[in-house]
């Protein structure tokens, strides 16, 4: 009986029938790992983010993160010193996340598979990059005014900006308490923008609108300026916006600055192919790795599981659905006074959920017209829009920290 007794002891049951609510906290982290696996739904994050929550909320295996409002000596111990303490998970996450290490990592990486082309093509769109970050400033000042501190209020507008590094980058500067909520809400709406755009674009646009079709557009009134050496552009692109950004907007820069170098190294070509292969498949896979299993292991029971964890998944959809909302508004605006006019749905790509945006608004301008290809042209906008995110998140980080 003692031998049985000490089996016992060893197992989780005991102490989760002491924490039932840690059973709701799996059940989520089986949910995540669903829309990941089965459904597709970002499965690059949801699946190391549900199995970091899954890892988090079994007691007993020390693999939560442990927050220094619980330990505030956490903030005084060396690496070493976090791994005896609390696990190798708090280890990877007050190395790597705390620091605000990975989120530029990943943004290099982005950088090294982004193609700036189709926007310097077509650079007027770029202006509904900027229009779609309404949601952000404008959850902002909701946030603000049921109760949230400012700071807090900066880091759950910032959702709207539909990039996960960019949000798990700005919390942890300004509330790192509510990273794993606002992590979750911002890959969560990001898995869904194939649902949320077809949803906002029914109720805000018609079918005329709809059928625009932009190189008819285009063959009826030609671009005065063509660029005849696309390739130097190209090169020199990420170059002048790093230098602009940072005299404009310097606290950006740790996020805008790895992104276009991961550009740049991609542009020059073979003299730094090494360098873009590292960038693009190695450091970056690996930074998505450990950014995933380290937020999700954030989400224990007792973080997640309050009135404001469900008030800033609330505020996220709100400010997710905004910006899309003020890049379809800021096409319809430009329309009334332009000859040229444009789809709606390239409003509609303004947030930066690169490609995923972009793909859905051509399959919707392909519902309506088996000929209107505008993928080129929504990635305009959708490019713009993670630069325009950044950015947001850069004027937050400078009023608010």
């Amino acid at each position: 009986m003692e031998i049985f007794r000490k089996i016992y002891d060893m197992t989780a049951f005991d102490q989760i029938a002491a924490q039932p609510q840690c059973i709701i906290m799996l059940l989520l982290a089986l949910l995540l790992l669903y829309l990941g696996i089965f459904k597709k739904y970002e499965p690059l994050l949801l699946i190391p983010i549900g199995f970091g929550v899954l890892l988090a909320n079994f007691p007993g295996g020390n693999m939560n993160i442990i927050s220094a409002e619980i330990d505030p000596s956490i903030k005084s111990m060396t690496v070493n010193e976090i791994a005896a303490n609390h696990g190798i998970m708090n280890m990877l996450y007050y190395m790597l996340i705390k620091t605000g290490l990975l989120p530029p990592l990943i943004f290099m990486g982005v950088g090294a598979m982004t193609d700036f082309g189709p926007l310097l093509r077509n650079l007027r769109l770029a202006f509904f990059g900027a229009a779609a970050q309404l949601g952000i400033f404008t959850v902002l000042i909701g946030a603000i005014a049921i109760g949230f501190t400012p700071e807090e209020a900066g880091a759950l507008g910032i959702i709207g900006g539909a990039d996960g590094p960019t949000a798990i980058y700005t919390a942890i500067i300004l509330a790192p308490h509510l990273l794993g909520p606002i992590a979750i809400a911002a890959y969560s709406y990001m898995a869904l923008v194939p649902l949320i755009i077809p949803l906002i674009v029914r109720f805000t646009t018609t079918k005329k609108e709809l059928l625009i079709n932009m190189k008819e557009q285009d063959r009826l009134y030609p671009n005065k300026v063509k660029i005849k050496n696309l390739k130097m552009v190209k090169i020199l692109f990420p170059i002048c916006v790093i230098i602009v950004i940072s005299l404009l907007v310097p606290s950006s820069v740790p996020l805008l600055g790895m992104l276009m170098f991961g550009n740049l190294i991609k542009e020059i070509g073979s003299a730094t192919s090494r360098l873009f292969d590292a960038a693009s498949n190695g450091i970056m896979n690996t930074s998505t790795i450990f950014l995933g299993l380290t937020v999700g292991a954030t989400m224990t029971a007792n973080t997640f599981l309050n009135q404001r964890t469900l008030l800033i998944i609330l505020g996220g959809f709100i400010a997710f659905g905004l910006s899309i909302f003020g890049g379809i508004i800021a096409v319809k605006i430009y329309n009334l006074f332009s000859k040229k006019k444009i789809n709606p749905l390239i409003g509609a790509t303004g947030l930066s959920a690169v490609p995923m945006a972009s793909r859905v608004a051509n399959e919707i301008a392909l519902k309506h017209d088996q000929n209107n290809h505008l993928l080129q042209y929504a990635m305009s906008s959708n490019i713009s829009g993670v630069i325009g995110s950044a950015v947001a998140a850069g004027i937050l980080i400078s009023f608010l920290s």
